[in-house]
């Protein structure tokens, strides 16, 4: 009796052994986004993710609320990691942090959605606005 639950457990193992964990791949993002307000602000835009050599457009959209004055036009590029597929781009993303731009000065931002998507962006800013505020975005595939 004792062996059958040993060569179970080893079957288990084995079998175990054999899945592949699926693998996070790493894609090319470029974002156009507008913001403005007082207090709060509001933005949206779009965006292009390339992976594997083919594009998925995207609509961005946004809020904040805090310490907002202005608007401004952001163009951002840079990474999505931790993509599995690009549907998993999709999402809301956390956004915490203060800063600003007056004429055109640069920005940058790390994000994270609840599908382990980071988005790493930066790029010149356009325009005069400044902000310390908390607020999120959501990307949604076109």
């Amino acid at each position: 009796m004792r062996q059958v639950g040993v060569i179970a457990l080893m079957a288990m193992l084995a079998l175990a052994g054999l899945s592949t964990p699926s693998r996070a791949e790493t894609g090319q993002v470029a974002v156009v986004f507008t913001k403005g307000g007082f207090v709060i602000g509001v933005g949206g835009g779009e965006g292009v993710l390339i992976l594997r050599g083919k594009r998925y457009p995207f609509t961005v959209s946004g809020m904040s609320v805090g310490f907002t004055i202005g608007a401004s036009t952001t163009k951002f590029v840079g990474r999505a990691l931790n993509l599995r597929g690009p549907e998993s781009i999709e999402g809301s993303y956390a956004v915490v942090g203060a800063g600003g731009a007056v004429a055109a000065g640069a920005g940058g931002v790390q994000l994270q959605n609840a599908n382990g998507v980071i988005l790493q962006l930066s790029g010149p800013r356009i325009g005069a606005e400044v902000s310390a505020a908390v607020g999120g975005v959501t990307i949604r595939l076109k």
